[in-house]
C-alpha cells in the first residue's frame, strides 16, 4: 500500500521521527529534503529488503573476463606475495 512520496524537511523530519517511522513501518515512503532538495528517503524494511534484491551472483559470471589478465588465478597468487 505504498502511496506517493512526502517530502519533509530536515528539521521537521528530526522533530517528527516517531510519526516518520511508523508511517514507513506502514508501506509509505518519506523522501527527506535538505535545502529543498531530495537527500534521505525513510521506507519500510520489506521495501528495502525488495530494492535490494537485484540479481543473483550466478549471473555475474563472466562479466570480468579479461579483467585479471588470462588468469585470475594467477593474479590473486601475485598479489598474495605482495602482501
Amino acid at each position: 500500500m505504498s502511496s506517493r512520496p512526502k517530502d519533509q524537511g530536515v528539521e521537521d523530519a528530526r522533530k517528527n521521527l516517531p510519526a516518520l517511522l511508523d508511517r514507513a513501518n506502514r508501506g509509505q515512503t518519506v523522501v527527506i529534503t535538505k535545502r529543498g532538495k531530495p537527500f534521505a528517503a525513510i521506507v519500510s524494511v520489506n521495501q528495502a529488503a525488495k530494492k535490494h534484491a537485484g540479481i543473483p551472483l550466478s549471473a555475474l559470471r563472466g562479466s570480468g573476463k579479461g579483467l585479471w589478465g588470462r588468469s585470475a588465478d594467477a593474479w590473486v597468487n601475485r598479489l598474495r606475495k605482495e602482501w
